[in-house]
């Protein structure tokens, strides 16, 4: 089962408040919260109202967005940051492996990645949540292969998917028929040539994300698709999205 959803940082420049208004107001499902502005690490009291205001508009919270980089961040601050997705109700809380790319990553800091991962897998299921990486550049999730080797090497980790910049259809097939079945979010997005820069509306790739929802929803396991990156920032542009998104999730349920 598919849910359609907004991640947070779509629109870090407006309030919980409107983030959550935005959702509920396209008809969307859940809400995956950043650490970076509106839930950060520290405020269980502003952690646990996100949450009373998604309950308010029949949303669900969904993973919580930590900036705590494996290897490299002071291993404390995945205490605090825990403790905010503990607040926040959060099944899963996503973490950065590393913050260099796999080919410049040497064996002796992809292990102390790797062991850090497991600490925070560990320290994380004590309280019920999952842990998960987010395939990225300038990290570990950086190749298909150095992702699956990391789902190897760490048990417990979930998979987080995005497409990377000017994405071919059948590498994301593949890369996500990969990550399955235990691939638990998506990020959903539309970039032109320019990638970051050049914004599209979602249903300029409608040759990408139609199969890839197709290929999420075969297995009937529930999962979080999540708009990001909408044009411009803009909530009209957002409001076209989420439709597209709702009437493509229909097409697979």
């Amino acid at each position: 089962m598919i849910t359609a959803g907004l991640a947070s940082v779509t629109f870090r420049g407006r309030t919980v408040e409107e983030v959550v208004d935005l959702a509920a107001g396209a008809g969307l499902g859940v809400v995956e919260w950043g650490a970076d502005v509106h839930v950060p690490p520290g405020d269980p009291v502003g952690a646990a109202r996100a949450a009373r205001l998604c309950r308010e508009r029949g949303l669900t919270v969904g993973t919580y967005g930590s900036y705590y980089k494996a290897g490299d961040s002071e291993p404390a601050d995945f205490d605090r940051a825990l403790a905010a997705a503990g607040a926040l109700g959060a099944p899963r809380i996503r973490v950065w492996a590393g913050v260099r790319g796999s080919a410049e990553t040497g064996p002796a800091e992809r292990e102390a990645i790797t062991d850090d991962l497991r600490r925070c897998a560990r320290l994380a299921a004590e309280g019920g949540v999952a842990v998960t990486v987010e395939h990225h550049v300038s990290s570990l999730t950086d190749t298909l292969d150095s992702a699956l080797r990391l789902r190897r090497d760490v048990p417990g980790l979930v998979g987080h998917w995005q497409p990377r910049e000017e994405p071919d259809v059948r590498e994301c097939l593949a890369d996500v028929t990969a990550l399955l079945p235990g691939l638990a979010a998506v990020h959903a997005f539309s970039w032109g040539a320019d990638g970051f820069t050049e914004r599209l509306p979602l249903a300029d790739r409608a040759d990408l994300w139609r199969p890839v929802l197709a290929l999420l929803a075969g297995d009937g396991a529930e999962r979080h698709v999540l708009l990001e990156f909408v044009q411009d920032d803009d909530p009209d542009a957002f409001r076209r999205d989420a439709a597209t998104l709702l009437s493509w999730v229909g097409e697979v349920a």
